[in-house]
């Protein structure tokens, strides 16, 4: 038994021994620290850039900020999102700018009457929102716009109390950002004031074009009474350069599991580009490869952008492919508006 357990060793020792390669990380973003003087201390800022960017100097890009995005919180599955058009070009390239929160509670919340309740609840004294805007105004934006290549149109996102903090800040700062993107946002803050008081903020917005994406989950409660009062406030009061879509999805998604399916639909709104439909082979279509009618080599040769592209959805172009063939199409993707005045 010893002479075949040495016989083994031997044979092992024998046997050549290959080096492994050094794992390669997988790099999503860059993190900053950003020395603020509103905040009184150092924030991370986490960066995405698109794919490629090095490469198209010439070229700039619509910015999205997200609130509660440090390297621990939304930013890393959201730069996913923001990744997967690079694979299947269903929106535009942007640049992802996620701004940390520490203490978000505090930080991003709107002023209160009396925080004594908040305070019993929440453990925290709320109120920050207003010197969280000054860090974005005043530090965050002049860093991102000294630094890269920004287009000058940019949006701000965020879920649950972020969330409160985009509407918040459309109502009481709303030029700060042209796009706002509030997913289940916490409008039960105040016992609803943002969404009861949301026609009288709405008739006082500044001239300028700017898109706002609303979603709800399954909160019910004020949560969900207070984002119908916005809905209503919206139908009642919007200004006609306000572009709005309200997107309810309390039937298939609670609050925990809402913010990336809507984060994608949301960019594809906003950020859609246009596409066709190929002619197939025999190996999809069953058919040889025909050729190409003179109907589809002048679809072909024209240029496919937004402004020229056919709006429709998935459901509508599923069947009779043979007669949009290279037509420049633009889809409404993902789950239908309830509500709104958008026009993608």
């Amino acid at each position: 038994m010893l002479r075949l357990l040495i016989a083994a060793l031997a044979l092992c020792l024998s046997l050549p021994v290959f080096a492994q390669p050094k794992p390669q990380p997988i790099v999503i973003g860059e993190v900053h620290v950003l020395q603020s003087r509103v905040l009184g201390q150092d924030r991370r800022i986490t960066i995405r850039l698109p794919t490629g960017y090095a490469d198209k100097p010439d070229r700039r890009y619509d910015v999205v900020y997200v609130i509660d995005g440090g390297p621990e919180q939304d930013f890393p599955h959201l730069a996913g999102l923001v990744q997967s058009a690079d694979v299947n070009g269903t929106f535009e390239p942007l640049i992802l700018v996620g701004i940390e929160t520490v203490k978000r509670r505090e930080e991003i919340t709107p002023a209160v009457a009396d925080p004594a309740p908040y305070v019993a609840e929440l453990g925290v004294a709320p109120g920050g929102a207003a010197r969280f805007r000054r860090f974005l105004a005043e530090e965050v934006k002049p860093w991102v716009e000294a630094r890269y290549r920004t287009s000058g149109r940019d949006a701000v996102m965020g879920e649950s109390l972020a969330g409160l903090f985009v509407v918040e800040t459309l109502f009481e700062m709303p030029v700060l950002f042209d796009d706002y993107i509030a997913v289940s946002p916490s409008l039960w803050w105040e016992r609803m004031k943002y969404g009861r008081e949301a026609a009288a903020y709405l008739r006082r917005l500044p001239p300028g074009r700017r898109r706002l994406y609303l979603t709800l989950a399954d909160e019910g409660y004020w949560h969900e009474q207070g984002v119908d009062a916005l809905v209503a406030g919206l139908k009642k009061a919007a200004p006609a350069d306000l572009q709005w879509m309200y997107v309810p999805q309390g039937g298939t998604e609670t609050h925990a599991s809402i913010y990336h399916g809507a984060a994608l639909d949301a960019f594809r709104a906003f950020y859609g580009t246009p596409s066709r439909i190929y002619l197939p082979g025999a190996l999809l279509s069953g058919r040889p490869l025909r050729q190409r009618t003179p109907q589809e080599e002048i679809r072909r040769a024209r240029e496919c952008t937004r402004e020229v592209a056919r709006k429709t959805n998935p459901g509508e172009t599923r069947t009779g492919h043979e007669k949009i063939t290279y037509e420049c199409l633009l889809y409404d993707l993902g789950p239908r508006a309830a509500e709104g005045r958008f026009d993608r």
